[in-house]
Parts: structure tokens; sequence; C-alpha cells
């Protein structure tokens, strides 16, 4: 059952890590070479769409590192386990403090509506969504050393 748990949390956690690097790396490149309106949208359209289900994703993958925590309680690498979790718990907080505000404000902007500085604050949404995928790509590390 332990095994089953681990290749989940894995599964689960990795996952999220590469949606959020290729949001990071790949997506937002994209968007931010399209002309004003199209970024605006596209960016607005992301906010909406990944804004409903990171949640979610992140307190669910936090969930099920901190059963694989308690379940494997003094078995080898349950200390990096803990570790992982400590910095997924560090992305959510960093997302509800610094990413959410400014996503719950970008989702609802439109080419008629938005902000004069919308491509500073999507800017500042930028350098800290790197931040955190810093943060979580550590994290799944420390679980796959734990765990493989």
């Amino acid at each position: 059952m332990l095994d089953a748990l681990e290749v989940v949390t894995i599964v689960v956690v990795g996952v999220m890590v590469g949606v959020e690097f290729s949001v990071a790396f790949v997506v937002t490149p994209i968007l931010d070479a399209l002309p004003d309106d199209s970024a605006l949208r596209g960016r607005a359209h992301g906010g909406r769409m990944l804004g409903a289900l990171m949640p979610f994703w992140y307190i669910g993958s936090l969930a099920l590192v901190g059963v694989r925590a308690a379940a494997g309680w003094g078995a080898p690498g349950t200390a990096l386990v803990v570790a992982g979790a400590a910095l997924l718990i560090l992305s959510v907080v960093m997302s509800l403090l610094l990413l959410v505000p400014i996503n719950d404000r970008g989702r609802t902007w439109t080419p008629e509506n938005h902000p004069a500085d919308w491509k500073q604050q999507m800017k500042r949404w930028d350098r800290y969504h790197y931040a955190r995928v810093a943060i979580i790509i550590a994290a799944f590390a420390l679980l796959a050393a734990a765990l493989a």
C-alpha cells in the first residue's frame, strides 16, 4: 500500500511541477510574444483556467505528501519527505500571499478594462512564479530522492 501511495504522490506532484514549469518557460514567453490584446486575453484566460485548478492540485499534492510522511514515519527517506512537504507549504503560502492577488485581478482584465500597468503587474507575477517553480522543483527532487 505504501508503494502505491508513493507512486501516486510522485506522479501527482511531478505533473504539477511540469505544468508550472511549462507555464513559466513555455506558455508565458509565447503569450508575451503576442500583440498586447492577445497577450492580455491569453493571460486572463490562463488565470481563470489554471486559477480554478491549481488550488486543488497544490493542496492535493501537499495532502498526499503529508499522508506519505505519516504512513511511512520512521522509514528511510521520511526526513526528505517532510522537507519536501515544508517546501510545498512554502509554495502554498507564497501563492496565497503573492501570486493569487495578482491573478485574481488579472483574470478579470479585458482590452477594454485593464489597468495601465497590467504588464508590470504580470512581470511581478512572473518573478514570483519563477521563485515558486524553483521551490516546487526542489520539493519534487526531495520527494523523488526519498521515494526512489
